[in-house]
């Protein structure tokens, strides 16, 4: 899933919002292979209703079939933060403020959840094989892994990355920028 704001635009308006939408659903196209991508609207319920003020004028402007046309997207609707790491949708839209305390709550949750696991399995011999089968799925949510993201919408290549980023989140940063 292809999240737009993460971080770099805290306070923004609802075209912005729409560029985003483009912006995603152009990159989830050729970067991903996604041949109409899904756009959502990050939202506290999925009804067009809801949300603040940001949330229902982008909502409406997303709604407009000529939004996303030029992108070759197709607008969803509202989705919440529990959507947001499944295959229901390719991009999500959020201003930057949320965008970011969505990522960070996710990255904690994985966190806390992998070590949990771990600690209730214990040192044995099950807890060993259960690590040796989930080092690559965690490896695909570690953030350090990732590096980074690219930061849409300026003239050249771009990697956002942690402030707490650590060496091999670094190197892979550098690795996302090759790419």
């Amino acid at each position: 899933t292809v999240l737009l704001d993460a971080g770099a635009n805290a306070e923004c308006q609802a075209p912005w919002l729409v560029q985003f939408a483009q912006m995603g659903a152009v990159f989830a196209r050729e970067r991903y292979g996604i041949a109409e991508p899904r756009v959502g609207l990050l939202s506290i319920g999925e009804e067009s209703s809801k949300g603040n003020p940001l949330v229902k004028d982008t909502h409406t402007l997303l709604s407009d079939p000529r939004a996303l046309r030029r992108a070759g997207a197709r607008f969803v609707g509202n989705v919440e933060g529990r959507d947001i790491m499944t295959d229901e949708v390719d991009v999500i839209v959020t201003d930057g403020f949320t965008g970011n305390v969505a990522l960070k709550t996710l990255e904690g949750g994985m966190r806390t959840l992998v070590r949990s696991v771990l600690d209730a399995l214990g040192a044995t011999s099950v807890a060993d094989e259960a690590v040796a089968s989930l080092l690559p799925l965690y490896a695909t949510l570690d953030p350090d892994q990732t590096g980074g993201a690219m930061l849409l919408g300026v003239d050249g290549v771009c990697i956002i990355s942690h402030g707490s980023s650590s060496a091999t989140a670094i190197v892979n940063a550098v690795r996302v920028a090759k790419e």
